[in-house]
């Protein structure tokens, strides 16, 4: 009995040893990270950087040559057109001036002349276009009505009203500013002319518009030139939005867009509307020393509530999201699940604790989503941020994480 005890002790611990080894040499369950592929809406936007602009401001120049009296205004105060006196000059002797000079102001006034008689005709042409938008605008809105039209022609003749009301209220500040230009410069030309004793009389320049000084080219008392820039001036409540995009995002946005306006300095987003993307690019060089082909985007503000318009001026900093691509019910999965193999893209999901490597074919992507054509269906668990654990049929413990929202 004491021989079959003492073997019987070697074989459990024989066993032991044999579990022990195959419990060291069994695949392991590996950690990952999870999301589940979901349906829901999904937007692609291009984010970039962009700054708040005076939507028209206008230069002030010196109509005479003269002696500038001291500029009293300053950069804020509130000036209204036709009012607030900007500047006053002293003119020059007519007789101390030269034939050039003379020539020069004749011509200034021929073509102040000739600017009205153009943006005069702009304007009229802009009112046949903005007249014609507002009737194809009314008949979107009956059909509308009536649901006989797809909401893509309504936001198209929508987008085209608004436009074409845009280009009617810029002809119409630049006829005003014409004229504006137009009696400075005949009242400049009736200065220079010889045996003229009014040049003993200050020249005063009133406001061509309500708004405030932006800023001061030219401060304390000194000695100008005819076209010499004394200061501008333009209303800081009519802001728009000026976005500097890469030309190969540019060909993707297009007028109506949306634009949300974050880390402005408020604490709600602020939204605009694409007006304009210009048609000619400029080189831009990269804070990487690249040299890259941008294009200004042009918006204007929807919400700007009150408060918020105090809180914002010219020239500030902003940064802005606009939403190329936006809908509703796409399967997505997340970016960071993706990955390349052979010269496909797949994801690892996970079926019965164990990895899975799947190919999948996808379409529109942001920077958190992916939209899935084919290889997922709905409420699939795939494995985000893969490790070079993960293999195909790896054993895994999952930690499933929440997919972001979108906005």
């Amino acid at each position: 009995m004491k021989g079959w005890g003492r073997w019987f002790v070697w074989i459990l611990l024989a066993s032991a040893l044999v579990a022990g080894v195959a419990y060291s040499l069994w695949p392991q369950p590996v950690a990952v990270e999870t999301m589940l592929v979901r349906r829901g809406r999904m937007q692609v936007t291009v984010d970039e950087d962009g700054t708040t602009q005076v939507r028209e401001r206008y230069q002030v120049s010196s109509p005479v040559a003269g002696q500038l009296l001291r500029i009293e205004l300053r950069s804020g105060d509130r000036i209204k057109a036709g009012e607030t006196l900007l500047a006053t000059i002293r003119p020059s002797d007519p007789t101390l001036l030269d034939a050039r000079e003379v020539a020069q102001t004749e011509a200034r006034a021929a073509a102040a002349e000739a600017a009205v008689e153009r943006a005069e005709a702009r304007r009229s042409q802009t009112k046949v276009s903005a007249d014609l938008a507002e009737i194809q605008f009314g008949r979107a809105e009956k059909l509308r009505s009536s649901n006989s039209i797809a909401q893509d022609e309504f936001d198209a003749a929508e987008a085209l009203f608004r436009a074409r009301q845009e280009e009617m209220r810029v002809t119409n500040f630049e006829l005003e500013i014409a004229k504006f230009e137009y009696e400075q410069a005949q009242a400049a030309l009736g200065l220079v002319q010889p045996n003229n004793q009014e040049f003993t009389k200050n020249f005063e320049i009133r406001s061509p518009i309500s708004g405030s000084v932006l800023r001061l080219f030219e401060e304390s008392s000194t000695v100008v030139t005819a076209g010499k820039p004394l200061l501008e001036v333009g209303d800081p409540n009519d802001l728009q939005i000026v976005v500097d995009v890469l030309s190969s995002d540019a060909v993707k946005i297009q007028p109506g867009n949306e634009i949300r306006i974050v880390h402005w300095g408020g604490q709600q987003p602020l939204t605009a509307t694409v007006r304009v993307v210009e048609p000619a690019a400029f080189t831009k060089v990269s804070a990487l020393g690249v040299e890259e082909q941008r294009v200004n985007v042009i918006g204007d503000f929807q919400n700007r509530s009150r408060d918020e318009g105090r809180r914002l001026g010219d020239g500030y900093r902003v940064e802005a999201e606009i939403v190329v691509w936006d809908e509703e019910n796409v399967l997505q999965v997340p970016t960071a699940a993706l990955f390349r193999e052979s010269g496909q893209w797949c994801v690892f999901t996970v079926k019965q604790g164990k990895a899975q490597q799947q190919v999948v074919q996808i379409g529109q992507r942001n920077q958190l989503m992916a939209e899935v054509h084919q290889g997922l269906e709905a409420d699939s668990e795939v494995v985000i941020y893969p490790s070079d654990q993960v293999k195909q049929g790896l054993v895994v413990r999952v930690q499933r994480t929440e997919a972001p929202q979108a906005p």
